[in-house]
């Protein structure tokens, strides 16, 4: 043992016993541009986004296949990617999926460069669909005129018979409080009703979770900052 290593007052078994909890060793993870920037600006909004992967990680437990849209750098993936059999992230912004696939290697995962208003996502390059689908923080970067076909599109990457969803998204009513840069890309923010009143037009079952900061709670709904609803059942409006 490398005597630099601790303390002149260290025991050395403890060092040892130090030593071996460390478990293995993975190198250094350097986080991308966006989750660096926000770890510096708002490190509270990391545990915030954690929390949310933490919840659809719960709530699409064994699904075979999950297609994130909207995955940004990665950052949560890690959270999914133990929990299903396939993982496809994809992202319209392209430096964020070069990243993702230069620093998350999973044999079961990838990262795709692709836009959902243009086409649905197909996986593994053939006409199959995905058992589960999720998206944080999306939607309300979809203009109101488009989000009709950004959910069809959704919707059809899913399995017609059980495909399950999980939309989430800042409530209408958080946006007295966000800060200017967040409200210029928060273009169709909705209040907890109406999101699941347009997810209710493709889904025969839908549920509704509210969250302030990291608390996931049935609460009332205007007093909450962050909606995810969940649709189960898809309707026959996208089965082909």
């Amino acid at each position: 043992m490398e005597s630099n290593k601790f303390s002149s007052k260290s025991f050395t078994e403890a060092n040892q016993i130090y030593l071996s909890s460390l478990g293995q060793d993975y190198g250094n993870f350097v986080l991308g541009k966006n989750t660096s920037r926000i770890l510096n600006e708002d490190p509270k909004l990391l545990l915030f986004t954690l929390s949310r992967y933490k919840f659809v990680t719960k709530m699409l437990k064994g699904s075979s296949s999950i297609l994130e849209v909207g995955c940004q750098e990665g950052f949560g993936a890690n959270l999914i990617i133990g929990e299903t059999s396939e993982y496809v992230g994809i992202d319209f912004y392209k430096p964020y999926i070069e990243y993702a696939n230069q620093n998350i290697n999973h044999s079961n995962a990838k990262f795709i460069a692709h836009d959902l208003l243009d086409a649905p996502v197909s996986r593994q390059g053939n006409e199959s669909r995905f058992e589960s689908a999720f998206a944080l923080d999306v939607l309300e970067h979809i203009l109101p005129e488009s989000e009709d076909l950004f959910l069809i599109n959704l919707l059809s990457s899913l399995d017609s018979r059980k495909g399950k969803l999980i939309v989430g998204m800042p409530t209408l009513e958080s946006q007295a409080y966000a800060s200017k840069a967040s409200k210029l890309g928060h273009v169709n923010c909705k209040k907890s009703e109406d999101l699941r009143a347009l997810i209710a037009k493709y889904f025969e079952f839908t549920f509704v979770f509210s969250m302030n900061d990291e608390v996931l709670h049935t609460g009332f709904h205007p007093m909450s900052h962050y909606v995810c609803v969940i649709g189960a059942g898809p309707t026959d409006t996208i089965r082909s």
